[in-house]
């Protein structure tokens, strides 16, 4: 074993004994004190050793990834590899959530008292959705009249109003919400693919694809909205490193597409403006070719400039957020112990070959630089790699500190932690990390029932 493997090992194993601590010291704080919130430190779950009708169909797909993947992400034609990517996902992702089966697994999820759908049915309080805007902000404080459930104040309207919307056109209840999340989140997976392609070149987005496929993400990706919200900010990246990319194809429609889609993003989750960072880092690396960031600054006002013109105000519905959140969990949750135990949430997100791959990301710039290349170390692919995970860390990070994610980060950070998984690029050896990978993710959803 060369000593890069080792080093990769110790930082596993480093990860793991934060999550291992997280566990031992968290399941102590909430015995003694019951402030955490969670059952299962530092995941918001529940210990329930079970299978489920999921169970097969997961094996079968983490097999044949595993076996397969990475062969077939060298070999197909790229658009084959997008299609195969997204369908693989798509696999993965329902059948992690059908281990606990149709009703638990998918149709309840989105319609607990906390949820979204408790607005709709039975009695839909969106019925007249202008009317509904202007008055948003005043049913945000946990005692003002009929106050929202918590992930409808925790959010601006535009998360409900999808829902609401897919009810208009029929496909209301829990299980067309379900599979709405699903599929749209399965295919965050391609628009990360799109943008690595597009920013650092096709053969590192082509050794990331089996690990974008197979994460263990998945198990929250299939239970929350926060797994549709991932993938509209990832398509809003990936169509900005469209317009940017040298070779890229039609720059302003790409650019409009992706400021609307920036734009919808911040009146899905308030959180997600940090991805101002990540957008930051493709800007820097397509900075060759920036005119069409003026079509994304057209694009981006719209949505803002609709839901603000219908009468909701976005800064007054934030600042009213964060008087709820402390209101009620988020005030008792310990800071001090939610703001290093939601980095082990994500290491069990990421899995533990992001960790690795991580390790590696940090040396590229370095290696690149030893390597006496007459370009800039910013123009070698696997710098650019590099920095656009760590763009991604840096926003998670930020979230972190804030002090506004203490617990469930496994779902919230969801749209972060999938552009933590290009780092898995860095990897030598595919199998045996997609096999970690796998097994974590089983290993979690049939020993949890997650919360979310």
């Amino acid at each position: 074993m060369n000593r890069d493997h080792l080093r990769d090992l110790s930082a596993v194993l480093t990860a793991a004994l934060l999550v291992t601590t997280a566990a031992v010291i968290g399941t102590a704080i909430e015995h003694r004190h019951g402030t955490l919130h969670v059952s299962w430190p530092p995941l918001y779950g529940y210990w329930e050793p079970h299978v489920g009708p999921g169970t097969p169909a997961a094996i079968v797909v983490a097999v044949t990834v595993v076996a397969y993947g990475p062969l077939l992400a060298a070999r197909l034609p790229w658009r084959a590899l997008l299609v195969t990517a997204c369908g693989t996902a798509t696999a993965w992702t329902f059948s992690l959530a059908m281990v606990d089966g149709w009703q638990r697994g998918i149709v309840r999820r989105l319609t607990t008292r906390y949820e979204y759908l408790q607005v709709i049915d039975p009695v839909n309080r969106f019925h007249d959705i202008p009317a509904v805007l202007r008055d948003f902000t005043h049913h945000i404080l946990f005692h003002s009249p009929d106050a929202w459930p918590p992930h409808v104040a925790g959010h601006p309207p535009g998360a409900t109003l999808t829902f609401v919307l897919l009810d208009r056109i029929g496909l209301g209840g829990g299980a067309w919400a379900g599979v709405w999340c699903i599929t749209v989140g399965a295919t965050a997976a391609v628009a990360v693919l799109v943008t690595v392609r597009a920013l650092c070149g096709e053969a590192l987005a082509r050794r990331a694809a089996p690990f974008l496929v197979l994460a263990p993400a998945a198990v929250w990706m299939g239970t929350s909205a926060d797994g549709y919200f991932a993938a509209v900010a990832a398509w809003a990246v990936a169509f900005l490193a469209l317009a940017l990319a040298v070779t890229g194809h039609r720059p302003r429609s790409s650019g409009l597409a992706s400021g609307l889609l920036f734009g919808l993003t911040a009146y899905l989750s308030y959180g997600l403006t940090l991805f101002a960072v990540i957008v930051g880092v493709v800007v820097l690396l397509g900075s060759r070719r920036l005119r069409p960031l003026a079509y994304a600054l057209a694009g981006l006002v719209v949505v803002p400039a609709a839901f603000t013109f219908a009468g909701f105000n976005w800064w007054e519905a934030y600042h009213l957020l964060v008087t709820r959140y402390y209101q009620g969990a988020g005030g008792v949750r310990p800071y001090g112990y939610w703001v290093w135990a939601n980095l082990a949430c994500t290491v069990l997100v990421v899995g533990p070959a992001t960790v690795a791959g991580l390790r590696r990301a940090g040396a590229a710039p370095v290696r690149e630089g030893f390597r006496g290349r007459l370009r800039t170390i910013a123009d070698a692919p696997e710098s650019r790699l590099a920095l656009l995970v760590f763009a991604a860390l840096l926003a998670l990070l930020t979230a972190d500190l804030s002090g506004m994610s203490k617990a469930e980060t496994e779902r919230i950070w969801l749209p972060f932690a999938l552009w933590l998984l290009p780092a898995c690029a860095f990897l030598t050896r595919p199998r045996a990390w997609l096999t970690a990978q796998a097994a974590l993710a089983l290993l979690l959803n049939h020993l949890l029932l997650t919360g979310w």
